[in-house]
């Protein structure tokens, strides 16, 4: 069973960066596509960011132009690299992994494994 820890977070201003880790044991990155779901005070868990097993990409239109999504098979390890931040992007971020299906998807439901979260905070 695939394992996934996310890292990375923390507290930036509005208009920085920061970049996740999510890395996998117990499985491999590179074998299932990936992604980051964020979820907010209150709100539900939104999809963000996927990344295909062949390396395609597929964004929310929040993120687009901002978010960039990566893969180091190497390393086993997703990375999501969040630039111009602002409040609104002030969430948990989860990666997660789909496992079978079609691909891209941004149901939360489709995906079968998840991290435990990494809390990411834009002030203004």
């Amino acid at each position: 069973q695939e394992q996934l820890v996310e890292s990375g977070g923390g507290l930036v201003q509005a208009g920085g960066s920061l970049r996740l880790s999510c890395a996998a044991s117990g499985g491999t990155v590179s074998s299932y596509p990936m992604a980051w779901f964020r979820q907010a005070p209150g709100k539900d868990r939104k999809f963000v960011i996927s990344i295909s097993t062949t390396g395609r990409t597929y964004y929310a239109d929040s993120v687009k132009g901002r978010f960039t999504i990566s893969r180091d098979n190497a390393k086993n390890t997703v990375y999501l690299q969040m630039n111009s931040l602002s409040p609104e992007d002030t969430a948990i971020y989860y990666c997660a992994a789909r496992t079978q299906g079609l691909w891209p998807t941004a149901g939360p439901n489709d995906y079968a494994y998840w991290g435990q979260g990494t809390q990411v905070t834009v002030s203004s």
